[in-house]
């Protein structure tokens, strides 16, 4: 790899070869991360909702258990 781009100006190795890269894998990489925050939000909605029903049932079976019922 080295002996083809030691022909070639500095600008090829660090700014067209990246350039190129990005265009053609851009979509990719843009999925990926679209994917990835999908999920992160997703579980971060599930964990709030969990919680929100596990404070609901703490709350109602302490305060029915001090009444004797709902």
């Amino acid at each position: 790899m080295r002996e083809i781009f030691n022909g070639m100006p500095w600008w090829v190795k660090w700014i067209a070869v990246p350039v190129i890269a990005l265009v053609v894998f851009g979509t990719v990489i843009v999925s990926v991360l679209t994917v990835v925050i999908s999920l992160l939000f997703k579980a971060l909605v599930f964990v709030a909702l969990v919680g929100g029903l596990i404070y609901l049932v703490r709350k109602f079976t302490s305060s029915s258990s001090s009444r004797g019922g709902w």
